[in-house]
């Protein structure tokens, strides 16, 4: 790694540590009150909080399955060997608009690199997820979850399943190795995380 791309690096670091402590004034538990509080929000607004797990204690691997937009069926076994951030997400929230671009930035950043990104939608039809996605620009599919609520439940116990937006990120072995919950402010602080997962790192 060239002196350059260290420093780069570093300063990714230190920023996604630095936003992470300053929102990140919430824990687990808070946001599962307020989801069960019924203020019918439906999504979180304002609150962020990012947990990475070092790799001898990350949780066991998640084994999903689920149908996209399209039809397709997929499941855990189709993303082994690859780190995969998966995001929870439905149309008319407004954090999951707001969120969208920076979410496509990343994907996009690791294109040609053992990363997938798959969306869960929580709440709408195919035809909505998928006009969603033209809109936002979103190239990445998504699992259309309405119905059967089985991704999301495969979640369990990593991110409060009434939790929307959240973003999960699971190494090579389909384990977590990071989750956030609450908008994506920005795209620097999921890219650190897909790299660290991808390097083997906490």
């Amino acid at each position: 790694m060239t002196i350059r791309k260290s420093v780069v690096r570093a300063a990714s670091v230190l920023a996604a540590v630095a936003l992470a402590g300053s929102l990140a004034a919430c824990s687990n538990d808070s946001l599962a009150n307020q989801y069960r509080a019924g203020d019918n929000k439906g999504y979180i607004a304002g609150d962020f909080a990012v947990k990475e797990y070092t790799p001898k204690d990350r949780p066991a691997a998640v084994d999903f399955t689920g149908t996209l937009a399209d039809g397709k069926k997929v499941s855990a076994s189709d993303y082994t060997g690859k780190v995969t951030v998966v995001n929870f997400w439905y149309a008319n929230c407004a954090p999951c608009r707001q969120e969208a671009p920076q979410l496509e930035k990343s994907y996009k950043e690791f294109a040609g690199q053992p990363v997938a990104f798959l969306g869960v939608n929580t709440y709408d039809q195919a035809a909505t997820a998928e006009s969603f996605a033209a809109d936002h620009g979103v190239t990445y599919p998504s699992i259309i979850d309405a119905d059967t609520k089985s991704a999301t439940a495969a979640f369990a116990g990593i991110i409060p399943l009434s939790s929307t937006p959240s973003t999960v990120v699971l190494d090579k072995q389909g384990r977590p190795a990071a989750r956030i919950i609450g908008e994506l402010p920005d795209a620097s602080i999921l890219s650190t995380l897909i790299q660290d997962a991808l390097d083997g790192r906490s």
